[in-house]
């Protein structure tokens, strides 16, 4: 081998040494710097709204009571009738209002008669509103005493006879909602962040729970609470 060829495969080696010893440093700090981003905290982030209900649904039931069929349904009718002239002058319209056929009950059709009871058959009648204007509806749930002065006794201790009220309006408040979230969430980590000396860096990670309506309390049903939680990963520098 000449001396020009051994200075260049001396050279070659020496460029060879140094590219891998260059190489092993970039990839000893690519490690560090990884293994310090493997640092992590994961916190949970609390948004709460409430927000009135959108919807109503009102079922008025009253029950009548008679030993003749036909004269049952005739008084059916007209109790019927006044229960939905009481609606209509409340401000509520005949789309809003529905009649369901009446449950007719024959009581000595069940075998063991009761000698107690004076009436053989029991109609069972329901006339439910379902509105958009829930106000309109609460306050005329308190003029129901005029159903009382027309000898109609409405049912109000039923499960079944309970106002029922919705919120179908999510989507309008999702947005902000998944922002405060996302806000609290970030504040949580910060906090975290400072009392363990680090620095908060970016999110690898986050899922949104799904989102709960509930009564704010028994007294109030039509006040709904809306509740979600977000589940965020953050990473921890020194």
């Amino acid at each position: 081998m000449t001396k020009n060829n051994l200075t260049s495969a001396f050279t070659l080696g020496a460029l060879l040494c140094l590219g891998l010893v260059l190489l092993g440093y970039s990839l000893g700090s690519s490690l560090i710097e990884m293994k310090s981003m493997e640092r992590t905290v994961t916190v949970k982030g609390l948004a709460e709204q409430e927000v009135k209900a959108n919807i109503a649904i009102w079922p008025i039931r009253f029950t009548e009571l008679d030993n003749d069929l036909s004269t049952l349904y005739q008084t059916v009718q007209e109790q019927t009738d006044k229960v939905v002239s009481f609606l209509l002058k409340q401000g509520f319209t005949q789309d809003e209002i529905s009649s369901s056929l009446p449950s007719i009950e024959d009581r000595q059709a069940q075998g063991y008669v009761d000698p107690n009871v004076k009436y053989r058959y029991a109609a069972k009648v329901t006339i439910s509103i379902y509105t958009k204007r829930v106000d309109l509806l609460l306050g005329s749930r308190k003029n129901m005493l005029e159903l009382a002065k027309e000898g109609i006794a409405i049912s109000s201790q039923d499960y079944n006879s309970r106002t029922e009220f919705l919120f179908t309006e999510l989507n309008a408040v999702k947005p902000d909602m998944v922002q405060a979230a996302t806000t609290n969430a970030r504040q949580i980590a910060d906090k975290f962040a400072q009392d363990s000396d680090s620095v908060l860096g970016k999110i690898k990670n986050a899922s949104q729970g799904q989102f709960s309506i509930s009564d704010r309390d028994s007294n109030t049903p039509y006040i709904k609470r809306v509740r979600v939680v977000s589940t965020l990963t953050y990473y921890l520098k020194d």
